[in-house]
């Protein structure tokens, strides 16, 4: 686990501090504990908006990592941050991934065979059917569903998928401790028992328009593929269906009336080339989910070297990622040196290059 979760945490916390400014912050101090104890002095030398460095100073005043962290703890939250071994493993490969999730309930490495179901707000008694079958026969296939907590199509998914014994993520616009819709507080609960209600967003912070743009990221980066199964033109589904292109991800759509305002989304993405669907043996063909789910049963196979240089790096990354000047004074090596044998472990596949000179298992 990382050992700075508590100012992983906080800092993920403090209003202006986004996914590039949180990586800004640990690329010039190495550790966010440096960052949280830095004076005045050295934040106002920050290449960072004023407005922003007004906002960390106050902040960190009226808060402390730990205390914080704990309160988050005693809601039933669990943080999990980039560097962990448990952080998602298809949203660890996206280039903006949220440094710290908040997360009720669990993710599981069963997880990462997952696809994004999302739709209309206003369902149709088309999409809704459509939903529920898609659904249905893809957890019958070993797959979770993610999806967006949302009115209509994304609360079908969720529903389908809890109902068919399945697994189940759903990702908010908002702070774990709320839910939106509001009416959805019950299914959210549910959802925790069987699979997991994140957030990149700490607590108490509201679903506000803008924060549903970067939540669908997610919904995308999670997943191997997103199903649109029914979407206006302009809706926010689309919007994650263009997430999911920027990120490498399969998009899938499903055919529906060329008279139906809400099938105009779907339609269009089939025009553009994504994947039709018509079966889930569409998606699993696709995917090629019976490969993916070998490959997920031994990816937990022990990998061992007897390269003494490796060995000592692996061993001050012992459950937790380090960044590079950090790995180069415990292990007591030159930094050109410790810099090769990274770059060869990673290829090796022993280590994870997690960026802005941070390196794990």
């Amino acid at each position: 686990m990382n050992r700075e979760i508590e100012y992983w945490v906080a800092t993920s916390a403090i209003p202006g501090v986004g996914t590039a400014t949180f990586s800004y912050l640990l690329k010039h101090f190495k550790t966010l504990k440096k960052f949280w104890l830095a004076d005045r002095r050295e934040i106002e030398k920050l290449k960072i908006p004023q407005k922003t460095k007004e906002v960390i100073v106050s902040f960190r005043e009226r808060n402390d990592p730990k205390i914080y962290l704990d309160k988050v703890h005693s809601l039933g939250i669990k943080c999990i941050s980039l560097p962990d071994r448990d952080y998602p493993a298809n949203l660890k490969t996206v280039g903006d991934a949220p440094p710290v999730l908040y997360v009720k309930g669990a993710i599981l490495p069963q997880d990462d065979l997952a696809v994004a179901v999302v739709g209309s707000r206003n369902a149709t008694i088309y999409g809704r059917q459509v939903t529920e079958k898609l659904v249905f026969d893809l957890v019958k296939n070993g797959l979770t569903v993610v999806s967006g907590l949302a009115r209509g199509i994304d609360s079908v998914a969720h529903r389908m998928a809890l109902e068919s014994g399945g697994r189940t993520v759903a990702v908010l616009g908002c702070g774990v401790d709320l839910v939106y819709p509001p009416e959805n507080r019950k299914l959210a609960e549910e959802i925790a028992k069987n699979g997991a209600v994140v957030s990149e967003f700490p607590l108490g912070f509201p679903p506000v328009q803008s924060n549903f743009a970067a939540r669908n990221r997610i919904i995308s980066g999670l997943s191997l593929g997103v199903l649109v199964t029914e979407a206006a033109i302009d809706s926010g589904s689309m919007i994650t269906a263009g997430c999911a292109a920027e990120q490498g991800r399969e998009v899938f759509a499903v055919p529906g009336p060329i008279t139906g305002k809400y099938s105009e989304g779907t339609n269009g993405l089939l025009k553009e080339g994504v994947h039709p669907v018509t079966s889930a043996l569409d998606i699993l063909q696709v995917l090629d989910i019976e490969r993916r789910a070998r490959q997920l049963e031994t990816v937990n196979i022990k990998l061992e070297t007897r390269d003494p240089e490796q060995q000592k790096i692996l061993s001050v990354l012992d459950g937790e990622a380090k960044h590079i000047d950090v790995i180069v004074r415990e292990v007591g090596m030159p930094v050109e040196k410790v810099s090769a044998t990274l770059s060869l472990m990673e290829l090796s596949g022993f280590l994870k290059n997690y960026g802005s000179g941070m390196w794990g298992k």
